[in-house]
Order: structure tokens, then C-alpha cells, then sequence
């Protein structure tokens, strides 16, 4: 079973919908013990960095996060959820992030004459090849949608980067954490390909 922890982002039920196609059962929650019992957990989000930290904090999910992971379940953040796992934001000033990974996120700058947010498709390189990423070419294609990026501290946790005026750090993995700055539910065949390597783990 994929817990998927309900902190009242957007884009929850297309992620559902994306894991339940693949023949998966799911529960949205934020009861500690289902989500300590799960098989793998799921974190995805649209959204602001400052409300969602702030929304995790009074579900008291901070903690329940914490255990999972050192519990060494499987657990992939999307989007936002990838954004939450490191130290800062740009986006929220002085809000602390959930720590687990170290790095933080900044603004695209606005000098290059790009549209922020990015919307759209981009393909990525590996520069490290990671397990969501099991029979992914270089140069497929992904959907984006943010207006902040990943600047990742340690750069043998990046397994997938972008181009976008920088070099953005597009999905990472660690042990048991796995992320995706991009939309594996909204990315076609490709990113259904990522989601069953996440649930084949």
C-alpha cells in the first residue's frame, strides 16, 4: 500500500489517480500509524513552501516524516514535496524546510528573459543514474511547473538536471528518499515509468 500525506496541498488526486493506474492501492492520509505502516509514502504538492511547512507543522506530519524516513521506507517528494525536503526556501524567508536533504531552494533569476514560472516540458540529463530513472533515456521529456529550483549541496545526490536559463536540479535521490522537481503524473509514459520504478523498489 502508497500513502499519500494529506496536508491540504493542491494535485494530490492526480497523483492518485497516476499510482492507482498502475495498479496500486492508495490512501491519502495523515494518520501516523497508516502512514508508519505504509509500504512507500508519497509527499507531492502544489504550492506555496511557507503555508505548506506551516500546514505540516500543525498536522504534526514534521515528525511523522522524520520517522518514516528513518524508518528507510520508500519515500518520493514531488514538486513541492521535493522543495520541502531541504533546508530553505527563497520563497519564505526564515521558514526552516524539513532538513532532510541538504541544499535550498532559490528563484530563477530574472535577468535571462524567461517566463517564471517554467510551464512546459524539458528533457533531462543524468549525470548520476538513479533508481527512478531504470530504463530512462538521457534527453526525455517531463512536465515543470514552478518558479523556484533546486540548488542541491551535495551534488552526488542529483540524479537528473534541466536546463532553464541554470542548470536546475530535477530530481535526487538518497537511500531511501527519492524526488522529482517535475510531474511523473503529468509526464506521459515516461513519468508512469518513474512511478513503477518508485513502486517496484
Amino acid at each position: 500500500m502508497i500513502a499519500i500525506i494529506d496536508y491540504d496541498a493542491g494535485n494530490i488526486r492526480s497523483v492518485e489517480k497516476a499510482l492507482q493506474s498502475l495498479g496500486e492501492e492508495v490512501i491519502i492520509t495523515r494518520d501516523e500509524d497508516v502512514l508508519l505502516s505504509a509500504d512507500k509514502v508519497v509527499l507531492p504538492g502544489v504550492g506555496a513552501f511557507g503555508d505548506a511547512m506551516e500546514r505540516l507543522n500543525e498536522y504534526g506530519l514534521v515528525s511523522v516524516i522524520q520517522k518514516i524516513v528513518k524508518k528507510k521506507t520508500p519515500f518520493l517528494g514531488i514538486c513541492l514535496g521535493l522543495q520541502l525536503l531541504f533546508d530553505s526556501s527563497e520563497e519564505a524567508p526564515g521558514v526552516k524546510g524539513l532538513g532532510i536533504l541538504p541544499g535550498k531552494i532559490v528563484r530563477f533569476p530574472s535577468d535571462y528573459g524567461l517566463k517564471i514560472p517554467q510551464i512546459g516540458w524539458n528533457s533531462l540529463s543524468q549525470p548520476n543514474k538513479g533508481r527512478l530513472f531504470k530504463g530512462i533515456d538521457d534527453g526525455e521529456f517531463v512536465y515543470f511547473v514552478h518558479s523556484y529550483y533546486l540548488c542541491a549541496q551535495d551534488l552526488n545526490d542529483v540524479v537528473a538536471t534541466t536546463e532553464y536559463g541554470v542548470t536546475v536540479h530535477a530530481a535526487v535521490e538518497r537511500d531511501n528518499i527519492f524526488a522529482c522537481q517535475f510531474h511523473p503524473e503529468k509526464s506521459s509514459d515516461v513519468g508512469l515509468r518513474i512511478l513503477k520504478n518508485f513502486i517496484d523498489l
